[in-house]
């Protein structure tokens, strides 16, 4: 009598932006190809706004910060790094990498008012369900004169289009990442921003076509080695889609 044959498992449907995701994906984050390939370039981005820090063990605390792919970035540049998420698969992994890691929520930070030189907030805000809580906090976080940084997807049509419609139909996006419902408009942002002291300058950011062409055409082959060079993320005129933005907080 021959055995059974073993039944596979599917793998599991879970809503839009839902955080289990990140967990189903935790052996992605530092593929250098892998699904959160955009993120590492986002990351290098964001840390070309930070300067380095201006007295010994300055703190900065990174929103959202999922593997810690930040830190590589910030190297050399003289801040503590904590960074806070809910997932712990993530935490764990940004640990390895030298991050002092907090497992909590982006809109309740367990961490006291205004300790930190630097707040990061990295594709962050499109993936809570109350972003004017979790800009409250990173502005809370902020001494004076602190710097307010972070990128998000704007609440447009086209952003719509472009990340939701067209990009998660591409074979290197988790598709159900993003919940469009979540985009965070660019004016309301600055205003909120402005609520809590912080004046927030913002600009438009793509990845670069070349350097992505070439990402792509590696990640359909299937190959995992790293390019010579990672795609560049780079101003554009347009803050429709994707946007950067950075701030100092009054006082």
């Amino acid at each position: 009598m021959r055995d059974a044959a073993p039944v596979s498992t599917p793998p599991r449907v879970l809503p839009p932006n839902d955080p289990r995701q990140y967990d189903d994906l935790a052996g992605e984050w530092w593929r250098p190809n892998g699904a959160f390939a955009m993120l590492h370039w986002l990351a290098r981005a964001r840390a070309a706004l930070v300067p380095p820090a201006s007295e010994r063990d300055a703190l900065l605390v990174d929103l959202g910060c999922g593997a810690g792919l930040l830190a590589p970035h910030l190297a050399g540049k003289g801040y503590r790094h904590v960074g806070v998420d809910l997932t712990r698969s993530a935490l764990d992994q940004a640990a390895a990498h030298g991050v002092t890691v907090v497992r909590g929520d982006a809109t309740a930070v367990p961490l006291a008012d205004g300790c930190a030189a630097v707040v990061s907030a990295g594709e962050l805000l499109e993936h809570v369900p109350d972003w004017r809580r979790a800009v409250a906090e990173a502005c809370r976080l902020l001494r004076p004169g602190g710097l307010l940084v972070l990128d998000t997807l704007n609440d447009t049509l086209l952003a719509r289009l472009v990340a939701v419609e067209l990009g998660e139909r591409l074979p290197t996006v988790p598709r159900g990442i993003h919940d469009p419902r979540l985009f965070v408009d660019a004016r309301a942002l600055v205003a909120e921003c402005a609520r809590h002291g912080v004046s927030l300058r913002l600009r438009g950011i793509r990845p670069e076509l070349g350097g992505t062409l070439a990402w792509l055409l590696r990640r359909l082959r299937g190959t995992d080695r790293p390019a010579r060079t990672e795609p560049r993320i780079v101003p554009t005129w347009s803050t429709a889609v994707l946007y950067q933005g950075s701030g100092h907080r009054s006082g």
